[in-house]
């Protein structure tokens, strides 16, 4: 493994442990300091990673969520307005949506590609069309999340919006993942014959 994809790992590595950690730890901080204060340090930190990414040459993809916390935080200090911080796991969320929405109106199996990359010339004509079907209902999946978490950010409810947008919605994919996988197999088992 090249230095470039261990930094890219590690990157993707803090990327995920910021989502889980950033929503309660910031609930936490703002219950017990002033709201703008611990958005202005949320921001600063934000900056300095930025700054790091930058440094480390990471290109535009790989800082595009950083971005994102810096932005929002930015707009939350200036307004004091929690909605804007609460906004932040939303936006991801659509990010991925329309990520997947594109490969699915593109037919671009962006899925198929991945599952091609980790197991070449492993996966049978059954499977590769079942895989090559995911991208729609990843698409709808993640609608589902990203809506969910709209309402989470316009209602009142701080400690269940931390719990979502922390490992809730980990839970919510995985449980979506596990009936894909299990549809998956019934489809496959299915048309085994036909092909």
């Amino acid at each position: 493994m090249t230095n470039q994809n261990i930094s890219k790992q590690k990157l993707s590595n803090f990327n995920a442990i910021l989502s889980l950690v950033f929503p309660p730890s910031f609930i936490l901080f703002i219950t017990y300091y002033d709201f703008q204060n611990v958005a202005f340090v949320y921001f600063l930190l934000m900056l300095v990673y930025i700054v790091i990414l930058i440094l480390i040459k990471q290109n535009l993809k790989e800082i595009s969520t950083p971005i994102i916390y810096f932005c929002f935080l930015l707009i939350a200090y200036l307004f004091s307005s929690i909605e804007f911080v609460k906004l932040i796991p939303a936006i991801i969320s659509g990010s991925f949506f329309l990520f997947f929405l594109k490969s699915y109106i593109k037919k671009e199996h962006i899925i198929l590609a991945f599952a091609n990359k980790f197991f070449p010339d492993k996966l049978d004509l059954n499977t590769q069309k079942y895989i090559a079907s995911s991208d729609g209902y990843w698409s709808i999946a993640l609608a589902i999340n990203t809506l969910f978490q709209i309402f989470l950010v316009f209602y009142e409810d701080n400690e269940l919006w931390a719990f979502y947008s922390s490992v809730g919605w980990y839970i919510y994919l995985f449980v979506v993942f596990i009936l894909h996988f299990l549809y998956g197999k019934f489809y496959i088992l299915k048309n085994k014959e036909v092909l």
